[in-house]
C-alpha cells in the first residue's frame, strides 16, 4: 500500500438492511427495529451522512418493502440515494445495491445497517486507506476471548461431550471483523460477477465482501474498528446499543 495519498476519490456506499430480524423478536425487518425510538437504519444512514465521504448511497431491504423506503426518504441524505430489493443471500443484496450505484466511482463500501452506531471516523479510516493505495480494507477490533477450534467428536465418545477441542489459535493475530469493508469498485464489481457462479452451499458459506476480495488473490489490509460497531443481532445487543446511546447523553436518563 502506498505511503501517498492520491486525489480525492468519489466513493459509493452500500447499507445492507435485507435482515430478518427474527432473533430481536420484534416481528419486523431488523433494520425497521427501534433503538431510542429511531430505527437501525436510519441511525445507520446518519453515521454515513456524518462521515462525509459518500458520492451516492445504495440500500438493498427485504423484498416488497416500503417502510424503508420511506425512511431513506427522511433520512434527507447530501447525496443520491438509491433504493434496492435485496436477494436471498448477502452477496445477491449487496450485487443488486452495486448495480444500483454510478458506474463511475473509484471505491465502494459496504455497510450492515445493523452496525447502525459505527463511528463515522471508521468510515474515514476505511477511506482514507483506499486513497493511499489500498484495494480491500476492513475495520477491525482485537478479539479479547480465548477461541478454541473444535471437531465432532467420535461416537463412542458421544456421552462425554458433542464436539472436542482441537486447538487454541494464538489471540493475539486473531481480529473481530467489522464493516464498513472498502473495496477498489472495479474488484468489488469483478467479485461478485464471480460468486454469480457459485453453487447455494459456496455462496452460504460467503460472511462478507473480503472474502470474495481474497477469493480473487487480493489483498486485504486492516484498520482500526471501534466497539461501538457492535452487530445488532440479539436482544442483548439492542440493549448494549441502548446503553452507549445513553452514556454519551443522547438519551435522557431515568
Amino acid at each position: 500500500m502506498s505511503s501517498t495519498t492520491s486525489p480525492p476519490q468519489r466513493i459509493g456506499v452500500i447499507l445492507v438492511a435485507g435482515g430478518s430480524g427474527q432473533r430481536l423478536g420484534y416481528g419486523i425487518p431488523k433494520a425497521q427495529v427501534p433503538l431510542s425510538g429511531v430505527a437501525l437504519l436510519a441511525h445507520a444512514l446518519q453515521g454515513v451522512e456524518e462521515a462525509g465521504i459518500a458520492a451516492a448511497v445504495s440500500v438493498a431491504v427485504p423484498a416488497g418493502d416500503t417502510i424503508m423506503h420511506a425512511l431513506c426518504r427522511e433520512a434527507d441524505l447530501s447525496v443520491p440515494c438509491a433504493v434496492v430489493e435485496g436477494g436471498a443471500t448477502r452477496s445477491d443484496s449487496v450485487r443488486a445495491a452495486l448495480a444500483a450505484l454510478p458506474p463511475d466511482l473509484d471505491a465502494v463500501l459496504v455497510h450492515d445497517a445493523a452496525r447502525a452506531l459505527t463511528p463515522p471516523e471508521v468510515f474515514r479510516r476505511v477511506a482514507d486507506a483506499l486513497a493511499s493505495g489500498a484495494s480491500a480494507v476492513i475495520p477491525a477490533v482485537p478479539v479479547t476471548d480465548t477461541v478454541k477450534s473444535t471437531a465432532a467428536t467420535p461416537p463412542e465418545q458421544s456421552a462425554i461431550a458433542s464436539r472436542r477441542v482441537t486447538g487454541t489459535p494464538d489471540r493475539s493475530v486473531l481480529r473481530a471483523v467489522q464493516t464498513p469493508q472498502g473495496f477498489e469498485a472495479a474488484l468489488l464489481r469483478r467479485a461478485h460477477r464471480a460468486a454469480e457462479g457459485f453453487t447455494a452451499e459456496e455462496a452460504a458459506a460467503i460472511t462478507d465482501d473480503a472474502m470474495l476480495a481474497e477469493s480473487l488473490g487480493a489483498v486485504v489490509y486492516v484498520v482500526e474498528g471501534s466497539e461501538r460497531s457492535l452487530k445488532i443481532t440479539t436482544p442483548l445487543d439492542l440493549l448494549l446499543a441502548e446503553a452507549l446511546l445513553a452514556s454519551e447523553h443522547k438519551l435522557p436518563k431515568d
